[in-house]
């Protein structure tokens, strides 16, 4: 059975949910995986991408564009399916259809620790940059200033 890259539909939600879980394990409480699929449903909902074979889910991919730059996240391959080219080609996907919408540069993140997931990037091209990554965490808009 062929590989099919497709955009995510809402009957895909339990299988990823599971999927991102059992992936970063070690997430931050605020990552709740039903909360961050329904807020990427709501932009650009066709740069969420999920790998399938028949009706197994294998992969995820999350593309954005603001006009600027580029970003991927939930890039995630299942376990078992790693190493066959689900992930490459869930990243050359995201890449096109950005490119398509006029992005110069696509983004990603990687924590420091994922050895792996850096060797998976740079074999894909990507390169380290010299940065540092920062963040704030958001109240809800009814709570700020």
């Amino acid at each position: 059975m062929s590989l099919e890259i497709r955009s995510y539909i809402e009957s895909d939600e339990k299988a990823v949910a599971v999927l991102w879980r059992r992936a970063f394990p070690d997430s931050p409480p605020w990552n709740v995986p039903e909360e961050d699929i329904r807020r990427k449903l709501s932009v650009q909902r066709e740069l969420f991408l999920v790998a399938m074979r028949g009706s197994e889910l294998l992969g995820t991919a999350m593309g954005g564009y603001d006009g600027h730059r580029g970003w991927v996240y939930y890039v995630v391959v299942s376990p078992e399916h790693r190493r066959q080219g689900i992930g490459k080609a869930l990243m050359r996907r995201v890449e096109k259809s950005l490119a398509e919408l006029g992005c110069p540069k696509l983004n990603l993140q990687v924590r420091a620790s994922n050895a792996q997931a850096v060797s998976f990037y740079k074999r894909l091209g990507y390169e380290v940059e010299e940065r540092i990554s920062m963040s704030k965490r958001l109240e809800s808009a009814e709570h700020l200033p």
